[in-house]
């Protein structure tokens, strides 16, 4: 399934307000994180409906990502 475009877009601002909140960094710096994640591609693409799964655990596994390597 695929997400409305300016629903995806509302869900990433969310997700990188939550990535700034919690790694305590500027929204610029999240969003570079952000947009280069494979998290960010899977939703663009519509895979596996990562859009509907919850903002905190968008971030969470983003960070996560980010701390394994």
């Amino acid at each position: 399934m695929k997400a409305d475009k300016d629903i995806l877009q509302l869900k990433y601002s969310s997700v990188i307000e939550v990535i700034a909140n919690k790694m305590q960094i500027s929204l610029r710096d999240a969003m570079d994180i952000f947009y280069s994640s494979t998290i960010y591609d899977e939703m663009r693409e519509g895979i596996s409906d990562m859009h509907c799964r919850s903002d905190i655990y968008l971030a969470d596994d983003i960070i996560y990502d980010i701390i394994i390597k």
